[in-house]
């Protein structure tokens, strides 16, 4: 027993001799001290600051350093190496780091470094230092969100035994060429940087400025799993081998609209789980591979250019959770039917469907209501049909669901109310009707966002008013057309909206004093257009919403002076009011406005002259039908991003400053119905983006020439000059050098506007950033108004003046009008035949001048000429029969009286008869106008011509008014 014993203690001794001897071992060496103090110089040469991070979570972890010991291995964000205490691990992401780090930082004295994260600081736009390359050990390098700018140094591509390089949203940085001492210097491209670094597994690029074709070289990296070049500035063709990468598991090339090519008709990377090319040029047909992606998780071909149908393979994959196909052009195998669908049945781990813009028809497919793992449906700018699916109502995991624009019909059902995860709710533009109560919506505790506007819908207020304090809070409320005639009173607790918009109701009045502090820090957007306001409490008023953006007053009876925004604000809309007395002073210190439009009110005095040095912010400029008098402003700066200048339908006398030809991005003047008094302004030839020149009616005078500029008006589309003292022979130069006059040609229909995609989002919140152009033009005595302008239209009015001369042959090149007015002038010798050839012309009006002979019979072939008026020449001989000619009135030949035929009384000799012309001629000149005419009719934006006409088209007024006048 005792030898027993001996043996238990010797064996107890042994084993705490070798856990002596094991912790003696393990005991880790303290950091070296160098390292130490490059890290804490390194600390000391950046300041700290909390909004130089963005994530919430963020915190100095450097600060800590001084008191967590000497040994920096156990400091924040450190990490060493067990056997020789080097650090090799250095995490200062989301530190609050604000300052600028260059080639001398101690940090290029940690070289045994194998991670640096710097991520999500401010590093002040400082160039990326070349260093870096002199971290040779380094496996993962982060810089992502840091502020750094210039160009990518070559030094980089160095790091040979990198795996994971991310530099996404560090907005400044670019590949390319930099100029040093006026001399152009190559630094390295994508190509130069990636060639070497083929140990990558992850390379993110998100927001690098890159600007140039994808390398083939890419597909070398057979380890790459996750790819992220989205908003790059990609060029040419996507390499089809991406998609052949073994391992690759996420890519990204999205927001890069000028990388085109197409999808192989192989797709063999099945380990690819994310998959976006939204907002690309590439094209063709999904090909039916795309089901053997079986770990596809996410699908995003938005706003591509792909064609034809959906492939039923995309049943195949069941992994799915987000889809999005919007706005292409797939035709074809969209389940509508009521039976579970052949493929879409199986993706039943769908968390998202964005399916907007693709043309579906009929009632909302029911197998939606099968998808019960949906957190966001939309559905929106289709084609839907039918009542309010119930099924919908199933989806109890619905977060956001939208219906917008569409054409559903019906209530709103109650069980919309039982979603009580739904967060988003947008069913506006569809002709759903009833009464909903305010009341239902406090059942929704978690909505955020809620759009009812522009439907038959009746908003009833809330019925208690303990009911307003447990609504929940909204950021975003489209109450348009909700047949309101008040302010909903549950605004008043509503003190985190950003976009309200109650357009379109009837809503009397003066706005309510409390209206004032609802939302202050908070909103964006108001919009209480098309209403009966009339006023506010005090004026001037001084608008207390300090980030406004966006403010639409329009259409109301709003009386007194206009209410001053702040600062913040970019669009102000307060046109077709009864707003009185002069613009105030403080308009010129909003230096973020892009849009003011004063136009249609009563407001009077001389426009001040400041609103022409704030042209470097202004975009548009509309104090058209107004009072003011006086001269037009005269200081038109340099760099001036005006687009539009409508000034038309004042008291404005005096010249046109020259100074307007420095307004180089101008698309629209309208100086029209003023009492301007000056020569043609041949100064305005040159600016290269003029499309619509309207001087109607003032008192500009004597003869139009140009002086020779080597581009005269290069995109002019319309030109209205009509009602003035021009003399001399018609601008035959002119004629021949308007370019866009000259060709017709039509990709997609769309309308003349400014639009600032780039100023226009802020918090996720998307503001309405397209202005339209409008105009009136006038034909046989006619005012036609329109308040939108297609790209497409031309138009040439010089009516009212006193040209002399014959009409020039150059006439002939404007193959695009679609109307030509040369009535009222002193115009002799005969209408010139090659008119015939101006195939698009809705309306000609030659009525009122000296010309003589025949009426030229290759008129016939103006298939489109829906009105014709020679009247009050000398003109004679038969009038051509047929076609267009069998619907023109006598009017349209009155005082001609050596004209015959038809529809006049007097008939014509048989050897008058004019003859036919041949049908080869009708169809040369006739095959392409037909065949783009269908489409605008579709439109309703051709020249119209009646009585009158009004109507609404999608949301926007659209209205065209008909007034006899005569010249001046």
């Amino acid at each position: 027993m005792g030898s027993s014993l001996a043996l238990t203690l010797l064996v107890s001794l042994l084993i705490c001799l070798f856990q002596f001897t094991r912790c003696v071992s393990s005991v880790q060496p303290l950091c070296r001290s160098d390292e130490r103090l490059a890290l804490l110089l390194f600390k000391e040469s950046l300041a700290v600051d909390k909004e130089a991070s963005a994530n919430p979570f963020a915190y100095p972890k450097a600060d800590g350093w001084k008191f967590q010991g000497v040994d920096c291995c156990y400091w924040d964000g450190i990490e060493c190496d067990h056997n020789t205490g080097h650090v090799t691990a250095l995490d200062l992401s989301s530190s609050c780091l604000y300052g600028s780090i260059n080639s001398t930082s101690s940090l290029f004295h940690l070289l045994h470094l194998r991670k640096l994260n710097l991520a999500d600081n401010d590093f002040n736009s400082s160039q990326l230092p070349s260093r870096l390359g002199n971290l040779s050990m380094l496996t993962y390098l982060n810089l992502s969100t840091s502020s750094f700018s210039g160009q990518i140094p070559l030094e980089i591509s160095w790091l040979s035994r990198l795996t994971s390089l991310d530099l996404s949203n560090t907005m400044g940085l670019e590949f390319g060429m930099f100029s040093h001492g006026g001399l152009k210097l190559e630094r390295p491209d994508f190509k130069s940087l990636i060639q070497n670094l083929t140990s990558l597994k992850h390379l993110h690029l998100r927001h690098v400025a890159i600007s140039s074709p994808v390398p083939n070289i890419l597909v070398n990296l057979s380890s790459l799993s996750s790819l992220d070049l989205s908003y790059c500035g990609l060029l040419g063709k996507l390499p089809t081998s991406i998609f052949h990468l073994p391992n690759i598991q996420f890519l990204d090339v999205s927001n890069n609209l000028h990388l085109s090519g197409t999808l192989p008709a192989t797709l063999s990377c099945r380990r690819l789980k994310f998959l976006s090319i939204r907002f690309t040029s590439l094209s063709g047909v999904l090909p039916a591979s795309i089901g053997n992606l079986h770990s596809l998780e996410l699908l995003d071909v938005t706003a591509c250019k792909f064609r034809g149908p959906l492939p039923s393979s995309l049943g195949n994959l069941t992994n799915l959770t987000e889809l999005a196909l919007l706005n292409n052009s797939f035709s074809g195998d969209i389940p509508s039917s009521f039976s579970i669908p052949s493929w879409f049945a199986n993706l039943n781990q769908l968390h998202e469907v964005h399916l907007p813009f693709c043309g579906i028809t009929g009632p909302i497919p029911s197998f939606f209501a099968n998808l019960t793992q949906l957190a966001v449906l939309d559905l929106k700018r289709n084609q839907l049909t039918g009542r309010f699916p119930v099924g919908i109502t199933n989806l109890t995991q619905l977060e956001s669901l939208s219906l917008g624009s569409n054409m559903m019909d019906g209530a709103l059902p109650d069980s919309i109310f039982g979603l009580e995860n739904l967060q988003i709710l947008e069913i506006y533009s569809n002709r759903l009707s009833g009464i909903v109560e305010m009341d239902q919506f406090v059942r929704l505790k978690y909505l955020s966002v809620l759009y009812l506007s522009s439907n038959n819908l009746t908003l009833l207020s809330l019925t208690s008013p303990n009911t307003t304090t447990s609504l929940p809070m909204f950021s975003e409320l489209g109450l348009g057309s909700c047949n309101l005639r008040r302010f909903p009173n549950f605004l008043t607790h509503q003190n985190q909206l950003a976009y309200l918009d109650l357009s379109q109701n009837d809503i009397h009045g003066e706005m309510p004093k409390w209206i004032w502090e609802m939302s202050f820090d908070t909103l964006f957007l108001l919009d209480l257009s098309f209403n009966s306001l009339t006023g506010f409490h005090q004026s001037p008023t001084l608008l207390p919403w300090s980030n406004i953006l966006f403010l639409d007053l329009s259409s109301n009876l709003f009386q007194g002076s206009p209410p001053i925004p702040s600062s913040s604000i970019m669009v102000y809309l307060a046109s077709n009011n009864s707003f009185t007395g002069e613009i105030p002073q403080l308009f010129c210190s909003l230096g973020s406005v892009r849009v003011l439009d004063l136009s249609r009110n009563n407001l009077g005095g001389i426009i001040p002259q400041c609103l022409s040095k704030a042209s470097k912010s202004l975009s548009v400029l509309n104090l058209n039908v107004n009072n003011f008098h006086g001269p037009v402003p005269q200081a038109w700066m340099n760099g001036s991003k005006l687009k539009m200048i409508n000034l038309g339908k004042n008291k404005l006398t005096g010249k046109l400053p020259r100074s307007m030809a420095r307004c180089r991005m101008l698309e629209f003047l309208d100086i029209g119905n003023n009492q301007i008094r000056d020569t043609f302004p041949f100064w305005l030839e040159s600016l290269p983006k003029l499309k619509i020149l309207i001087l109607r009616s003032n008192r500009f005078h004597g003869e139009i020439k140009s002086r020779e500029f080597n581009s005269v008006f290069p995109k002019l589309r319309v030109i209205d000059i009509s009602n003035n003292g021009f003399i001399g022979s018609l601008p035959s130069s002119y004629l021949e050098s308007w370019i866009a006059m000259k060709r017709f040609h039509v990709e997609h229909l769309s309308y003349m506007q400014s639009s600032f995609y780039d100023h226009m989002f802020m918090a996720g919140l998307t503001i309405p950033d397209e202005y339209n152009y409008s105009m009136t033009l006038t034909n046989k005595g006619i005012k036609m108004e329109y308040t939108k302008i297609l790209e497409v239209f031309m138009a040439v009015d010089l009516s009212c003046n006193k040209f002399s001369g014959e009409i020039p042959e150059s006439i002939g090149n404007l193959k695009g009008l679609e109307l030509l007015n040369l009535s009222n002038n002193i115009l002799v010798g005969q209408i010139p035949t090659v008119i015939g050839t101006l195939t698009n012309l809705e309306a000609l009006d030659l009525s009122h001048n000296q010309l003589f002979g025949r009426i030229p019979w290759q008129l016939r072939q103006l298939n489109f000429l829906e009105v014709f008026d020679v009247s009050y020449n000398h003109l004679s001989g038969p009038i051509p029969q047929g076609r267009q000619f069998g619907t023109f009135p006598n009017s349209s030949f009155d005082g001609n009286l050596g004209l015959c035929g038809n529809p006049l009384s007097k008939k014509c000799e048989d050897l008058e008869a004019s003859p036919p012309p041949s049908s080869s001629t009708f169809e040369q000149n006739h095959g392409v106008g037909l065949e783009w005419r269908g489409v605008l009719l579709g439109f309703g934006t051709g020249f119209l011509f009646g009585t009158g006409l009004g109507w609404v088209h999608h949301n926007h007024f659209y209205f065209i008014i008909f007034k006899r006048i005569r010249c001046s």
